[in-house]
């Protein structure tokens, strides 16, 4: 079964986020096509897409660097067109490229980011301590980024996006570049943030070996929304074995019906 337009919210409860009937054009390029999906809060949920399935796209029209003018867009109670401080205020973000400065240590990185956010300077050195002690990098506090492995950094990411408290976490593709032991420690990590600190992920990617049995997952296929809720249901609505099967016969199925 291919659901291309609104999903039903898979859980109960107010969601931590929730997509709207969105769509987005770069042009004549339909970037998203009336897209919906809903994220229970403390919920680890994974947006799975090829790359150019319209994934960061998304991320933009939720954190606003672009203008969602369809559909409505919603985070925590707080629509991001309407009120989007308050809903940004609930959103830490990592995205796929780097912007961490090298030069700058780990601890004047944090401090600078707080200081965007409008955390006094008394407040954000304490808050930048507890975030490192997190992901278990207080040590390294006074370490240029530079000197950092490429799982180091993407730690040092998380903490930065986690200064503020949101509580609704996005990941655009956060394992581009790594090895298999850092992917796996980053991701670990994110899991273990969900389960014991009750923040909600979206975790975007094109892996399908990041689709845990016991994640949410949302397939995004040509700016489309192919079916979403946890990831049993989905392979058996798509009559297949597992996750890894049920992309490809969601995707083939999807690319027979626009050639018909």
């Amino acid at each position: 079964m291919i659901l291309r337009h609104a999903m039903p919210n898979i859980h109960d409860g107010a969601p931590a986020l929730e997509v709207r009937s969105v769509s987005h054009a770069f042009g004549a390029r339909m970037a998203l096509d009336e897209v919906s999906l809903s994220i229970s809060p403390m919920t680890f949920c994974v947006l799975l897409g090829l790359n150019g399935a319209g994934k960061t796209t998304l991320f933009s029209l939720i954190t606003r660097l672009y203008d969602n003018t369809s559909g409505t867009i919603v985070v925590l109670g707080h629509d991001v067109r309407r009120a989007s401080g308050k809903a940004l205020r609930k959103l830490g973000v990592v995205f796929q490229q780097r912007t961490l400065d090298l030069d700058l240590t780990i601890i004047q990185n944090l401090q600078y980011h707080a200081a965007l956010h409008g955390i006094p300077p008394n407040k954000a050195r304490a808050r930048a301590h507890a975030v490192l002690e997190r992901v278990a990098l207080l040590d390294r506090a006074q370490d240029k980024v530079r000197r950092l492995s490429g799982g180091q950094m993407r730690r040092v990411e998380i903490a930065r996006a986690l200064l503020h408290g949101p509580r609704l976490l996005l990941l655009d593709e956060p394992t581009v570049g790594l090895d298999v032991e850092a992917r796996q420690e980053v991701l670990d990590y994110v899991r273990r943030l969900c389960r014991d600190e009750g923040l909600s992920v979206l975790w975007a990617t094109h892996l399908i070996d990041e689709v845990g049995p016991e994640s949410e997952v949302v397939i995004l296929h040509q700016g489309r929304v192919l079916d979403a809720g946890p990831v049993a249901q989905v392979v058996d609505r798509a009559e297949a074995r597992d996750v890894r099967e049920a992309f490809a016969n969601l995707t083939q199925a999807a690319g027979t019906a626009k050639e018909g």
